[in-house]
């Protein structure tokens, strides 16, 4: 049975036994975004040991969008102070250039700047300093590459965002991890001996809630990302399964048992006022709210196989909303509401799909054959999910026309149900 199945249906799946983790991964870009603007990071000036690589993390942070084409600076640094001929840079095929410095400071932090210029106008469009610690210097790198993505696409970047995943180091070691959206600097939120499923962000990117069967039961919990404090959200009788967050953060959707078949109820933020909200004769289960919070999609079984389903968030006003395929599972909305993301199975093949809620049209984005739990980029633009290559889970993202498709695997466990957090305020 694919995996997808067990864990939408039978919630005590077990997960695939991989080997211990390590902080390297390896990036695997393919594919191309149609009309990729020519963009040229020259290497920055360092003074003093610099202990991140800023210029390198802005490039592959551009790159990896496929947005990007990059053009080859030269191995000079070129500083935010420098004197550049922007001609050489255009006649170089460059319709933007990245300069920039880190220097180490007396008082042991750093001081990180960049220019960025358009060559072919002949004007600077962005400049700007943070004066960071040791810690902050990777952060900070994919801050300024958001701010060169938002001026040169005008859409906002998503480079400092954070992703959260489930990983299996061994055969009872599991953990919760919170990494950069690169995948890289992943900290441990959870370390557990029984397995954890089902993160989700909150919409403030303060709490996560995710489920943990360190009670020999599958419990929810809300786990404060700063402080490491959690709490049981639900823990009634039977399963207590998938978390999905409403928008504004006072409530959650949780799939139940409680009452006999798996249904969705909602629960406040603080485990009061439980109501359930569907009562079908099947198994209804993966809820997650629209980005206005009036509907909520889940999938069920109810007509004979798993589909994805649509209704008000009283429960009201149930209609179904997938017709492609026979089994169609783990929904999620894009922001702006237009996009809804899914895995579907053709062909005997799990990929992820996005349907337009508008014009109904269906896109299938992967090529790989058992992927799981895509989530969208804040800005709408890439799907995050986990695929299985060479018996083992790993990370990928796509983006949402399925040009580009990047994966970031190494000796990392068995990477599984990823989610992108929200832009951090």
């Amino acid at each position: 049975m694919h995996r997808l199945l067990a864990h939408a249906f039978a919630l005590l799946a077990v997960l695939l036994v991989a080997s211990p983790a390590t902080a390297q991964l390896r990036v695997e870009i393919t594919g191309v975004g149609s009309n990729q603007f020519p963009v040229s990071v020259a290497n920055f000036r360092r003074d003093g040991e610099i202990p991140q690589p800023v210029d390198e993390i802005i490039r592959a942070d551009l790159q990896r969008s496929g947005r990007f084409r990059m053009v080859d600076a030269g191995p000079t640094p070129l500083a935010d102070t420098a004197a550049v001929s922007l001609s050489e840079f255009k006649g170089r095929g460059a319709d933007a250039l990245v300069v920039g410095s880190a220097s180490r400071l007396a008082d042991g932090r750093y001081d990180l700047r960049f220019r960025l210029y358009d060559t072919v106008k002949q004007t600077q469009l962005d400049a700007l300093s943070y004066v960071s610690t040791a810690a902050e210097l990777r952060l900070n790198a994919h801050r300024i590459a958001d701010r060169i993505f938002e001026k040169l696409t005008g859409e906002r970047g998503v480079f400092a965002t954070r992703i959260a995943y489930v990983v299996q180091l061994a055969k009872d070691s599991f953990e919760l991890q919170i990494a950069d959206s690169d995948g890289a600097s992943a900290q441990p939120a959870l370390r557990s001996r029984e397995p954890i499923m089902s993160p989700a962000w909150s919409a403030d990117g303060t709490r996560l809630a995710y489920v943990s069967f360190e009670s020999r039961k599958p419990v929810v919990y809300v786990h404060t990302v700063t402080t490491g404090e959690r709490r049981a959200l639900a823990n009634f009788r039977g399963s207590n399964s998938a978390p999905a967050w409403a928008p504004d953060g006072r409530s959650l959707a949780v799939v139940l048992t409680r009452d006999g078949l798996s249904q969705i109820y909602s629960i406040n933020a603080d485990g009061s006022n439980v109501q359930r909200l569907t009562r079908s004769a099947g198994i209804d289960t993966e809820p997650v709210f629209s980005p206005d919070g009036r509907f909520i999609y889940f999938t069920s079984d109810r007509g004979g196989g798993p589909q994805i389903y649509r209704m008000n968030t009283d429960g009201s006003g149930v209609a179904r909303v997938t017709f492609s395929g026979d089994y169609n599972v783990s929904p999620r909305v894009s922001p702006d509401g237009r996009l809804l993301a899914y895995v579907g199975r053709r062909g005997g093949r799990f990929q992820v799909h996005t349907l337009d809620l508008v014009t109904n049209q269906e896109l299938a984005l992967t090529e790989t054959a058992l992927d799981e739990s895509p989530s969208f980029a804040p800005n709408g633009r890439m799907l995050l999910y986990a695929t299985e290559v060479g018996r083992r889970g790993i990370l990928a993202s796509v983006s949402v026309d399925g040009r580009v498709r990047v994966r970031l695997s190494g000796p990392s466990g068995d990477v599984r149900e990823p989610t992108w957090g929200p832009f951090i305020k």
